[in-house]
């Protein structure tokens, strides 16, 4: 990869770090892309000692990589985003990926196609993170930014994701009791 290459890459994903996602930070300020692509990844390093089976490197590139198509988009919130935002994400993002240098056009094409299908143990992990970030996020962020419609989202989202991990269906309880707590003392 020539350095202006990766100076080009570099500079589309540094456009995450001023696309706003629909969470909201403790201190109250809207949470970015990038910031939450990096708790995910933090995520999956920390939990990897529940899949010693898994690649845990492979998880960590999908948590990495997984919403560098909303360069090109922005965010769209998961109970927003059609079937045609995700298809016009997709185009975006594999047009870009092809024009990536060798290794890495076609690893990250087939990074994204086992994200996508969801089959092997990586991509499932990938998107527990992901889901699981999202409530853990809403859960900090103070609940009079919630909307009327997240109450219930933030007590059965994710679950479906984790269903296959003993370990992450714990984890979902964990953050369902956080979700509880937190309804329960705004509601005083």
């Amino acid at each position: 990869m020539t350095p202006e290459k990766l100076l080009e890459i570099l500079h589309l994903a540094e456009r995450l770090k001023d696309v706003p996602r629909h969470c909201v930070t403790s201190g109250g300020r809207r949470e970015s892309v990038a910031e939450h692509s990096w708790r995910i990844t933090l995520m999956a390093y920390l939990v990897s000692d529940e899949f010693p089976e898994a690649d845990i490197a492979k998880v960590m590139k999908m948590c990495l990589i997984h919403d560098l198509g909303e360069a090109f988009t922005g965010d769209i919130p998961t109970f927003l985003k059609t079937a045609a935002d995700e298809a016009r994400e997709e185009e975006l993002l594999f047009s870009w990926t092809a024009s990536l240098p060798a290794p890495f056009a076609g690893e990250m094409t087939e990074l994204y196609r086992e994200m996508a299908e969801r089959k092997t143990l990586e991509a499932r992990i990938y998107k527990a993170m992901d889901s699981l970030e999202a409530v853990i996020q809403h859960n900090e962020s103070d609940i009079s930014t919630w909307e009327p419609h997240e109450y219930d989202l933030n007590r059965t989202y994710a679950w479906d994701k984790c269903e296959f991990s003993e370990f992450l269906t714990e984890l979902r309880r964990a953050v369902l009791a956080e979700t509880e707590a937190k309804i329960a003392e705004a509601e005083l």
